[in-house]
């Protein structure tokens, strides 16, 4: 499989190359498993960010990044859910479309998280950045809540992404066409 070498938070990455149709690749940026690049991208990126109460991300792969931010910042972290778990009362919820998601999605936070976020500074954060679907549905629940964005933020921003000024990165990651 071809891949695409590239630094980040100060750590070397191989990233695999998959193909999204007949004309345009991307590299697959995996956190899941990869300690040492969640701890320093959560650092690096902590030097870039402005104050904020509360971290929202989705569910799943803004999971480790949202989580290391919280330890690292001793900031709480709400995980917007793909489905509605059974401990879940009164359930908020958003439809997305993802780059590397085949249909579309919904994601839910219960009262309680609700709760936790309205009024706060909440930052955002995922992953990766690319067509910016999942941070427009993170977004449209903290307006429900009535929460205050500060900051939508990431460790890569893919292609155009790379370009916008309401997002906060680490690296810009390259798409590849055909």
């Amino acid at each position: 499989m071809e891949t695409y070498k590239m630094t980040i938070a100060g750590c070397e990455r191989e990233l695999p190359l998959c193909r999204i149709n007949e004309h345009l690749r991307i590299a697959a940026f995996i956190l899941f498993g990869d300690t040492e690049i969640t701890v320093k991208s959560a650092a690096a990126l902590l030097e870039k960010l402005p104050e904020f109460d509360i971290i929202l991300t989705a569910e799943a792969k803004g999971i480790p990044i949202g989580y290391e931010l919280s330890r690292q910042s001793e900031k709480p972290y709400v995980v917007a859910r793909k489905s509605v778990k059974l401990y879940m009362t009164d359930p908020v919820f958003v439809e997305v479309n993802s780059i590397t998601t085949e249909k579309k999605q919904t994601l839910y936070i219960d009262k309680a998280k609700a709760d936790l976020l309205k009024g706060k500074k909440v930052l955002i954060i995922d992953d990766v950045i690319s067509t910016g679907e999942s941070v427009f549905a993170l977004q449209e629940l903290c307006r429900k809540v009535d929460a205050e964005i500060v900051c939508n933020a990431c460790v890569l921003a893919e292609g155009d992404a790379a370009d916008r000024d309401d997002i906060v990165y680490l690296e810009k990651l390259p798409l590849f066409f055909d």
